[in-house]
């Protein structure tokens, strides 16, 4: 993909949209931009402030369009979204984003067959399945943002916390994008010691934190941010532009991202974010965990409650 132009499409211009164009600007990962908006004024409106921002940056096309503009697309992330005001809950934004994604996915599809489609609007794992289902693609090019975000959290607050550069802690928050997502810590390492071994030994004051404690604070991160000034933004753009970049440069990065299951610990047709190498063409592989006990469990949970939102919504 890298070897030709890489045309792009970014579906959804409020303040997650916004910042994902940015970044996209800023780390060259498209030689052509397509920004669409229900609003279109708000599309063109981001387009010329980016425009304006290329001397600074490296060469681009950007431009406003409408979906037949994204013909032809390489690669369509999707972050449009209903309104998420006084959200307790992602799944509170399942039934107006059902209905959103109804009217939206079938026209991506349709005018960019061979796009890797990336799902960023909430509730992630229900629309990046609903997507799969209305698309009719392979669900290797259906990618859901999932925990990635919700893993590097996780990282960052251990780094914070311990004074390890979050680059060298290897650990996952797997299953849902939501509230029953679960650290994998019983495969989690600093240099390939278990955290629990080398996390509290760098830990000041351990009555005040522990590694479950830092993972508690982790889930609640994106509702903090939320709860402070209305949205995120920042950090979900940089979790999108890592999957592009990593479809761009086919670099083959084992990524936390929502996927379809197909039997990993009897769970099916669902969407759940598990490590998956991610490369040109989508997902490439699924790396199945070898998870405690309890863990195994609380996956099966998180499978078991999106699915049960998917069957109310008439999804599943």
């Amino acid at each position: 993909m890298e070897s030709r132009k890489i045309k792009l499409s970014l579906i959804g211009m409020g303040k997650v949209g916004a910042s994902i164009a940015y970044t996209i600007m800023i780390k060259g990962l498209a030689d052509h931009m397509v920004l669409v908006n229900r609003r279109r004024h708000i599309a063109e409106g981001e387009a010329y402030d980016l425009l304006h921002a290329l001397p600074f940056s490296q060469p681009m096309e950007i431009r406003p369009g409408d979906i037949f503009d994204t013909a032809g697309s390489d690669i369509v992330v999707v972050s449009a979204s209903i309104p998420s005001k006084n959200m307790k809950d992602r799944m509170d934004l399942g039934e107006g984003n059902t209905r959103l994604f109804e009217k939206l996915i079938p026209s991506i599809a349709e005018a960019s067959p061979q796009a890797v489609l990336i799902i960023v609007t909430n509730p992630v794992d229900l629309m990046t399945y609903w997507t799969w289902k209305l698309s009719g693609f392979p669900p290797s090019r259906v990618i859901g943002t999932g925990t990635l975000i919700d893993s590097a959290r996780f990282r960052s607050l251990l780094g914070e916390t311990s004074g390890i550069h979050p680059s060298d802690i290897h650990a996952y928050i797997l299953g849902e994008h939501g509230e029953s997502e679960f650290a994998a810590l019983s495969i989690a390492d600093v240099g390939g010691k278990p955290i629990h071994e080398i996390i509290p030994l760098c830990i000041k004051d351990c009555s005040a934190h522990t590694v479950e404690g830092i993972f508690e604070e982790a889930r609640d991160g994106g509702f903090k941010v939320y709860r402070h000034k209305g949205y995120t933004n920042h950090a979900i753009a940089l979790a999108t532009a890592e999957i592009i970049e990593t479809v761009v440069r086919d670099r083959n990065r084992v990524l936390p991202v929502s996927t379809l299951m197909k039997g990993y610990l009897g769970v099916h047709d669902v969407c759940l974010s598990l490590p998956a190498i991610v490369g040109r063409n989508g997902v490439k592989h699924l790396v199945e965990l070898d998870l405690d006990d309890e863990e195994k469990h609380a996956f099966q949970k998180s499978a078991e409650r999106v699915k049960t939102v998917a069957r109310s919504l008439g999804i599943l």
